[in-house]
């Protein structure tokens, strides 16, 4: 860690899932270093990684205040979307002696008081072995110091409302109650998919949890404009947005398909045009998928949810396809969906009142469990591939900015 006095503040970095990677820990490790500076760029924070912890740090260089404040908040939005980490902590560092340690766990201990907090009990882990005090040693002096310097703050070792920290490593680090991580893996060592992304709650929600398991992520929606407004583009861009903050950013394919529904509504039987759609769009975006070597399709489809996603629709729906198709919704249903889009701020922009394409044309009784052969059979007579490869080739690509808006 830099000894700078002009540093501000300092984060604690707690490593997650991949630290039991085995001998392939430093792939996944390089890769996190990697995605850490990238969300952090433009804040002027450092990463310094030690004895397998990391450490960010920010030095202020102008001494405006609400610069300070404005990197911090840039920091910690950075670290709550960021895969591949257990937790952080914004952290106090000092002098390895008893009485910097208390002074220090003094002053936690007031900025949690200010906060509303009032039990508090301490907690400390010594991997430099020569610092005077074990563990429980540290733990009684810090909080004796605490308890005599803010009588307002009482100790409940079984619930408290706070855990003050103390690490004895190369420095003394301290913090208060540490933020929970996102967890998982760290984007982008798992291979690329692209997501078939809706104006919808679940397609998002899929996307999150595929980069959850480190798959890098871009997207591909289908309009049919004028059918489709230019409000309903704006909110899959938003959504693609929201996504990326957790990605490092997406590459938005947008396909215009109103060629292809227009032939499916005039020429399928009713009840069957939602799968031959779906079949079509499956297609179109297994061509973007290999033009671009993305290895998987990703969708938002959860068993049974609605008519298209009954098992037998489902298979249906992939039989265009021979990328594989993961489905991390399959088995969840609707409210826990629901509570991850409103946890990783898409539920609000989905249920904005801008239909996709697919409600616009969805038929009044749809087919509920088509047979592929059924199926295959009515999808050539339409005679898609033309219209297909021109949405494909005229489609909008945006890039979408993981930054803070």
């Amino acid at each position: 860690m830099p000894d700078s006095p002009a540093a501000s503040s300092s984060y604690l970095i707690k490593l997650g899932e991949l630290t039991l990677k085995g001998e392939n820990r430093g792939a996944f490790e390089h890769v996190l270093k990697r995605n850490i500076r990238a969300m952090l760029k433009g804040t002027g924070a450092q990463l310094v990684s030690t004895d397998g912890r990391y450490f960010i740090s920010f030095n202020s260089a102008s001494g405006d205040v609400s610069q300070d404040v404005d990197a911090s908040e840039k920091i910690a939005f950075a670290l709550d979307r960021l895969f591949g980490i257990a937790g952080w902590a914004k952290t106090r560092f000092c002098e390895k002696s008893i009485a910097a340690v208390c002074a220090e766990c003094i002053a936690e201990a007031g900025d949690l008081l200010a906060n509303g907090v009032k039990t508090f009990k301490v907690e400390a882990r010594r991997t430099d072995k020569r610092f005077p005090l074990d563990s429980y040693g540290i733990m009684a002096a810090a909080g004796e110091a605490v308890l005599a310097a803010i009588p307002a703050l009482t100790v409940d070792v079984h619930k408290p409302e706070a855990v003050i920290t103390v690490e004895i490593r190369e420095k003394a680090y301290i913090y208060g109650n540490a933020h929970k991580g996102l967890r998982g893996l760290p984007v982008g060592t798992a291979g690329r998919g692209l997501l078939l992304l809706s104006g919808g709650i679940d397609s998002p929600v899929a996307g999150f949890l595929m980069a959850g398991r480190g798959m890098s992520i871009d997207v591909v929606h289908f309009h049919a404009y004028p059918y489709t407004s230019k409000e309903a583009r704006d909110k899959v861009v938003r959504l693609a947005e929201a996504l990326g903050r957790y990605t490092l950013g997406v590459r938005l394919h947008i396909v215009g398909f109103t060629k292809v529904q227009m032939r499916i509504k005039e020429a399928a039987p009713p009840a069957w045009t939602t799968i031959l759609l779906r079949m079509a769009m499956m297609e179109a975006a297994e061509s973007i998928a290999r033009q671009h070597e993305y290895a998987c399709l990703i969708s938002g489809e959860s068993l049974s949810q609605v008519a298209s996603q009954t098992i037998e629709n489902i298979r249906c729906t992939e039989s265009r396809t021979t990328l594989p198709i993961l489905r991390p919704l399959i088995g969840m249903d609707k409210e826990s969906i629901t509570r991850i889009a409103e946890k990783i701020g898409t539920y609000e922009i989905s249920i904005l009142p801008y239909e996709d394409c697919c409600v616009l044309f969805s038929p009044k009784h749809p087919a509920l469990r088509g047979s592929v052969g059924e199926a295959a059979a009515y999808y050539e007579r339409l005679e898609l591939s033309a219209l297909i490869e021109d949405a494909v080739r005229e489609r909008e690509v945006e890039k979408c900015s993981f930054v803070k808006r």
